[in-house]
């Protein structure tokens, strides 16, 4: 159903109002500033003017978006909380032809943010999904970084607890690309002395507070960037961390404790000789120290 007499709205860029043009029914999916308030595009702007109801991860924080510019469309909070009770309701607004919008707190929603489903149910339903392209941490930071942005893999955050942690990055460190992760400040240092125990000493970058008055990027190897945080370095505000490739031929080290998990994992599910070639294909690490490793295990008692 449309509705062809859906009145517009309007915003205010560089003092000048400027009515927005009519907007065609679905759900627009609108990237919104990580920061800076300027980064708006004109094109957001007009959709969040012209929409019946923006979906918002926290309403307050949109609320100041909005009141920068001028823009007095209704909004309604959508996150990870209440998403299964918004969703239906949501997909009826839909149906009856209704102009939506979706945000998150910043940046471009679905990435590390609510939404996916919404965005999947509503393709699902046959509604027309529409991007609205803008500001984004991942590309923010991959492009100051310093490091190959030819391929990058985007893992978001890691697991808060030591033993996970190490695991996935271990993982990660077979990826041939840039890695782009989140991390927040009470964890930073702890995540980058874990890096640097599983993937040594790599070329890395820290971006926090990205295009915000205290914009910084702190560059150096995965060790180097460990010990300045641990010494106290300050790690507030949104934080992205990059880790660049290893050096040709170089092997990423394996701690004690992450090889003998591994081992016992694999002795639980299959023979010696099996265990040890998984292992020693998983860690990089010699045959004959994993293979002597897992004979000390298997005889202890």
């Amino acid at each position: 159903m449309s509705k062809p007499d859906h009145p517009h709205g309007s915003f205010t860029a560089f003092g000048i109002r400027a009515a927005a043009e009519p907007l065609a029914p679905g759900l627009h999916v609108v990237a919104t500033p990580i920061g800076n308030l300027r980064d708006m595009s004109l094109r957001a702007l007009a959709t969040l003017a012209a929409a019946d109801l923006i979906l918002a991860e926290d309403t307050r924080v949109t609320k100041v978006l909005l009141a920068h510019y001028g823009i007095s469309t209704p909004l309604a909070a959508y996150h990870e909380h209440n998403a299964n009770e918004m969703r239906p309701r949501v997909l009826a607004r839909l149906a009856a032809g209704d102009r939506l919008a979706l945000v998150s707190d910043a940046g471009t929603p679905l990435v590390s943010d609510p939404g996916y489903r919404l965005v999947e149910d509503a393709v699902k339903a046959g509604h027309a999904v529409t991007g609205v392209p803008g500001p984004s941490a991942v590309l923010a930071a991959l492009v100051v970084a310093g490091l190959p942005t030819d391929r990058f893999f985007f893992e978001g955050f890691l697991a808060p607890r030591t033993a996970a942690r190490r695991a996935r990055l271990t993982e990660l460190g077979t990826i041939p690309a840039t890695i782009v992760l989140f991390e927040s400040p009470r964890r930073l240092a702890e995540m980058l002395a874990d890096a640097a125990a599983m993937l040594g000493a790599r070329p890395a970058a820290v971006a926090r507070e990205l295009t915000k008055m205290h914009e910084t990027v702190k560059r150096g190897t995965l060790p180097e960037l460990a010990a300045l945080y641990a010494a106290g370095e300050t790690a507030r505000g949104e934080i992205v961390v990059l880790i660049g490739q290893a050096e040709a031929g170089a092997a990423s080290p394996a701690t004690e404790d992450l090889v003998d998990g591994k081992l016992k994992a694999a002795l639980a599910a299959m023979s010696l000789k099996e265990a040890v070639a998984q292992v020693t294909a998983d860690t990089g690490l010699p045959r004959r120290k994993v293979y002597a490793r897992a004979l000390e295990l298997t005889r202890a008692p």
